[in-house]
């Protein structure tokens, strides 16, 4: 595809950009800017977001990104409530942290659980309901996300790390789909995203030094 079949696509995808996709991406945008600034509104903010995107994600067959925007509803919930949790003084009991070698461990196998379980899913999906799905691309963009987010829920530095890997392959995803708009969403979140990840690694390195202090 050359530049200007792109940008003629561009231009068209975004003339065709529906009011709740924008509603979708403003509320999306908002929301990874709460999760940066370590905010509770992440949560609420983000549920705008997701609940708009299963219907969106359905609409132009993209099944495994229907998949991912149920669980971040599901997970937003969760977050929601890990991130308000208080101790006896009135505290907040869960800190921005880096992930243990276990934790690593973990959280590479949860991302190869799903990602292989999404892929051979829309293999089949797509021969009998979904043409036009792209398994290998839905499945990657699908399965870093969900660790990304599950990792978000307990404040850990490395969910920036996945969210990253998902904002760069739904970027071409939702272009070649014709959701131009939510592919300069994603580019948008990439952005956020890189200074989410050195906003957390200073607070995450802060909480360190004040450990070895006390």
């Amino acid at each position: 595809m050359s530049f200007s079949e792109i940008y003629q696509q561009f231009i068209s995808g975004m003339q065709h950009t529906g009011f709740i996709e924008y509603i979708a991406v403003f509320a999306g945008i908002a929301s990874v800017w709460f999760s940066k600034k370590e905010n509770i509104l992440v949560y609420p903010v983000g549920l705008v977001n997701t609940i708009i995107y299963i219907y969106l994600s359905f609409q132009y067959h993209l099944p495994g990104e229907a998949s991912v925007n149920f669980y971040y509803t599901i997970m937003s919930l969760y977050g929601w409530y890990m991130w308000m949790r208080k101790d006896q003084q009135h505290k907040t009991i869960l800190h921005i942290s880096y992930s243990s070698q276990q934790m690593w461990l973990y959280q590479i196998l949860f991302f190869l659980f799903f990602y292989l379980s999404i892929y051979f899913a829309l293999v089949y999906l797509k021969q009998n309901f979904f043409d036009g799905a792209i398994p290998w691309a839905d499945a990657f963009a699908s399965s870093t996300a969900f660790t990304g987010m599950w990792l978000m829920t307990r404040k850990k530095v490395e969910s920036w790390y996945w969210w990253i890997a998902t904002n760069i392959a739904s970027i071409p995803l939702y272009f070649v789909k014709g959701l131009v708009f939510t592919s300069v969403y994603y580019l948008v979140l990439l952005i956020l995203a890189i200074s989410g990840l050195m906003e957390w690694k200073r607070k995450a390195n802060k909480q360190i030094v004040h450990k070895s202090i006390a």
